[in-house]
């Protein structure tokens, strides 16, 4: 990686998550001072407290609901780049609590926004959204970044309201002239060691075949851009660093980042790679008034290639693999597993 990130001030909201927690570990090792602002972990365990992240970062407890905390945030920090990963990020979650949602995904990120309009400084700003931002068809068509938004559930809809607001807040008060510039980036949906969410895939998973149970697979034959969690962050650490070092306009804008074509596999594709790296046993799984989840999704990541030279470097079995084994081996080495996964993913064979 570029020696860009030596020394650099970096704010990051949503620290404490799981993608929080892996660039915040990726951002130390390259030199960065990483400064916190989120909730504390909402998963016990958690990657956050198992790689020990509370005394290697500058660590902050608050709710990015709070304008003024999150004014002051970046009052004090005053910071070269920002993430901001701080969101409500689970589609079922939503359906149970809409408003709080849309108040974390949407008002939160205006509070962002605001705030870094008294920066007076150079500074890059990545805010992650997700795939679902696009009115989704559920058609083999990868989606790009010009087409129309969209979201049925609350989720998917807060986050495409959050393009909104951004898109609104760059070309009303981050112009070329502007030392603010602010992208957005959509990820697929991802994998990796260290996720201990309630109902996701890979979480669930292992916690069955901790227990010696048989894995419960709702829509298994949903279709997902499946990705190792190193892709996408390899994604905003690229955007950032050009972000920040170059005059273009043009990449003050939406950036997909997915895997290539041949990951867009199932649901129930996903769990059989997996039980091939920790054998066990799969069931479907129907749950009897369960709100709406579409069943397929695939992304164009032919923008971040062409301007920014970024591509996957793991295949869907790779990435896999990587997931499955940190879970086997990381009990008491989160960190070293951590950053062994790193350097391989950096420095490919």
């Amino acid at each position: 990686m570029s020696p860009f990130w030596q020394g650099k001030s970096v704010l990051l909201t949503g620290h404490t998550g799981f993608k929080g927690s892996w660039l915040s570990l990726w951002l130390t090792e390259l030199g960065a001072t990483v400064h916190g602002l989120s909730l504390p972990p909402d998963t016990s365990p958690s990657l956050f407290e198992q790689l020990h992240l509370s005394t290697a970062v500058d660590h902050v407890v608050g709710d990015v609901r709070n304008a003024s905390l999150v004014a002051s945030r970046v009052r004090d920090v005053q910071p070269d780049v920002v993430f901001h990963l701080a969101a409500q990020p689970l589609v079922r979650r939503s359906y149970a609590e809409p408003a709080l949602t849309w108040e974390t995904n949407v008002m939160g990120t205006v509070h962002v926004l605001e705030a870094l309009r008294s920066l007076d400084k150079v500074s890059a700003v990545v805010i992650a959204t997700t795939d679902k931002v696009y009115e989704n068809l559920e058609s083999w068509h990868a989606y790009r970044e010009t087409d129309r938004l969209g979201g049925s559930d609350p989720y998917s809809a807060s986050k495409s309201a959050t393009e909104l607001a951004v898109a609104s807040w760059r070309s009303s008060f981050f112009g070329e002239a502007v030392g603010t510039r602010v992208a957005t980036a959509r990820a697929g949906n991802v994998i990796g060691g260290g996720d201990w969410a309630e109902d996701r895939i890979i979480p669930d998973l292992i916690r069955a075949l901790a227990a010696d149970r048989p894995v419960r697979v709702r829509n298994a034959d949903s279709v997902r851009p499946w990705q190792h969690v190193l892709e996408p962050l390899s994604g905003y650490l690229l955007l950032a660093e050009k972000l920040h070092g170059g005059n273009s306009f043009e990449l003050q804008d939406a950036f997909n980042f997915g895997p290539n074509s041949d990951s867009c596999r199932t649901v129930g594709e996903l769990v059989v790679e997996c039980l091939r790296c920790w054998p066990g046993t799969w069931e479907a799984a129907s749950v009897a008034g369960a709100p709406h989840e579409a069943s397929l999704l695939t992304l164009s990541i032919e923008k971040a290639n062409s301007l920014l030279g970024w591509w996957p470097r793991w295949s869907f079995a790779e990435s896999v693999e990587h997931t499955v084994s940190w879970y086997r081996e990381a009990n008491s080495t989160a960190r070293d597993v951590c950053l062994q996964q790193i350097e391989r993913y950096v420095s490919p064979q």
